[in-house]
């Protein structure tokens, strides 16, 4: 036990797993496999392989069977909205790694394999209460960053869909807004100020805060020049990327940010964009995962957290 909110795990007798083959690191015999793997364990369950990409159907499917617990073999956006239907009094889940990043999936079960992450889960597990941040309803669990940077998110979805052409022009318009575009933000305590990119990290995560603060770590990005962006790239591979000085670090529960147009995020590694302003909220608990007993956070490298 290490302070993470944790609770004894009740026994499983029931599982409802999604598993989209269709995503990242899932082939097409994983239906075939999590079957045995759920004979192996002794558990009764029924295996859920979405039909012409309805995978957010087959989640809400898998939680209308109301199972001892929902595991979920699928990418980063399936994962957080998994969470999200979940809500902090609802079913027990399992966001196991199936995507390109598995942000959420990682943190919660290390660099385990999705097999042996559901095994060590079931067989000696605890739950795990998750803390969540939330902007303009949309929430997140391992990290979330607002700005310019966000937009090399495009970039890397161009790189998935095999089009290098899209990405370089991605890539460009990137670098173009990286040092133009700048963002206001207004924490509580008076905390203000402009920034070009605002990353927020859970406690699940963070190696600055303890799930005690009841917080996000809320780090400001103020970059200028070509040359800043290339000394805190240096510096988050050397040493700790917050003693950069265009870092600045602090706690944040609610807050907003603006900005002049839409606003680019990243949110557990998947792109969305909001308008010119986003209303930012702490939730202490918002959902319960079955973990491994043994397991501690892992956080992400950072060019996870950017999502690139």
């Amino acid at each position: 036990m290490f302070g993470w909110g944790e609770d004894k795990a009740p026994p499983i007798k029931r599982i409802e797993m999604v598993v989209n083959t269709a995503s990242g690191s899932v082939g097409a015999g994983a239906p075939k496999e999590a079957e045995a793997l759920l004979a192996e364990l002794g558990i009764g369950g029924k295996i859920h392989v979405p039909e012409a990409g309805d995978v957010i159907g087959a989640v809400k499917a898998a939680f209308e069977a109301k199972p001892d617990l929902v595991a979920i073999l699928a990418g980063d956006g399936t994962a957080r909205a998994a969470a999200g239907m979940a809500g902090p009094h609802g079913q027990l889940i399992a966001t196991l790694p199936g995507g390109t990043m598995n942000m959420l999936p990682h943190a919660l079960y290390g660099l385990r394999d999705w097999k042996t992450a559901l095994k060590d889960s079931v067989e000696r597990g605890v739950v795990r209460h998750v803390g969540g941040g939330e902007i303009n309803g949309q929430t997140f669990y391992v990290a979330a960053i607002l700005g310019s940077p966000a937009l090399f998110a495009e970039a890397r979805e161009a790189i998935r869909g095999g089009d290098l052409v899209l990405a370089v022009k991605r890539v460009q318009r990137a670098m173009r807004r990286v040092l133009r575009g700048r963002l206001r933000y207004a924490f509580e305590k008076g905390r203000q100020g402009r920034a070009e990119a605002i990353t927020f990290l859970c406690p699940l995560i963070s190696t600055a805060i303890s799930e005690d603060e009841r917080a996000l770590e809320a780090a400001t990005l103020d970059v200028r020049t070509a040359a800043d962006v290339f000394r805190l790239a240096y510096t988050s591979v050397v040493r700790d990327w917050r003693d950069d000085p265009a870092v600045s670090v602090g706690l944040c529960r609610k807050g907003a940010v603006r900005a002049y147009g839409q606003i680019p995020a990243i949110l557990d590694g998947e792109p969305v964009e909001f308008e010119d302003i986003a209303h930012i909220r702490y939730h202490p608990r918002a959902f319960r995962a079955l973990v491994p007993a043994d397991q501690h956070p892992l956080p992400p490298t950072p060019a996870e957290v950017a999502g690139v």
